[in-house]
């Protein structure tokens, strides 16, 4: 008796489920946003590319979300750098202060570049774009310290880091030095460019902290083991 009962309870029961309301439903597409693909001519599409677009003239397609541009001036990882440096959800401010870098850093590297004499101009780069990413990619980590427990005792433990831990560790890096490390009578703006033109010569308080981290995660290295153990 109590078990039918049971039965009969369960469609009602609330089970703790994780789910993701969407809404819309499995029929919906994702939207396309890339331009390039819309301009390819059908002879040069393979049998399933031509699916998808005959698919795209009859099923509904889902709106792009806010964050989603087809812009040829977007860049997903100044925008992640710009989120990070937001505070109390004022983007503009963050976006403004991330223009006036960019423009901070293509004058002071025109400068140089005029400057400079004819043979070594063109070493010399003037996209700060170009000088953003490099900047980045520098700071990077490749190894990492995790605290692992054995035997009642915290040890820091080398480990390999994925790519978005490497990025998150870079900018915040970068962010927290140009922020805590910086006279109160400088801008954020121009402490930024300095501190992006110094990283992308491997130079700066920020590639000296990730060699500091390479040196402990290389004082650790007995420990390696305990990743597995």
């Amino acid at each position: 008796m109590a078990a039918s009962i049971i039965g009969l309870l369960k469609p009602w029961t609330p089970r703790v489920v994780l789910v993701r309301w969407n809404r819309y439903n499995p029929y919906y597409l994702e939207p396309e946003i890339r331009k390039e693909v819309y301009n390819i001519p059908e002879t040069e599409l393979t049998a399933e590319e031509k699916e998808q677009r005959e698919l795209k003239a009859l099923r509904p397609i889902k709106a792009a979300t806010n964050g989603m541009t087809s812009s040829v001036f977007s860049d997903p990882v100044l925008s992640k750098f710009v989120n990070m440096m937001m505070k109390g959800g004022d983007k503009v401010l963050a976006k403004s202060i991330m223009t006036q870098t960019m423009e901070n850093i293509k004058r002071k590297q025109v400068e140089k570049y005029h400057k400079a004499p004819e043979e070594k101009r063109e070493e010399i780069e003037c996209n700060p774009y170009a000088i953003f990413h490099q900047a980045l990619d520098n700071c990077k980590p490749v190894i990492g310290l995790a605290s692992i427990q054995k035997g009642g005792k915290f040890y820091q433990v080398p480990i390999p880091l994925t790519d978005n831990r490497r990025r998150f560790l870079a900018m915040k890096w970068i962010i927290t030095e140009c922020r805590e490390n910086k006279h109160r009578r400088t801008h954020l703006y121009e402490k930024l460019s300095q501190e992006l033109l110094a990283a992308s010569v491997k130079e700066g308080n920020v590639i000296k902290k990730k060699h500091e981290l390479h040196k402990m995660a290389e004082a650790n290295r007995a420990y390696a083991h305990y990743r597995w153990w």
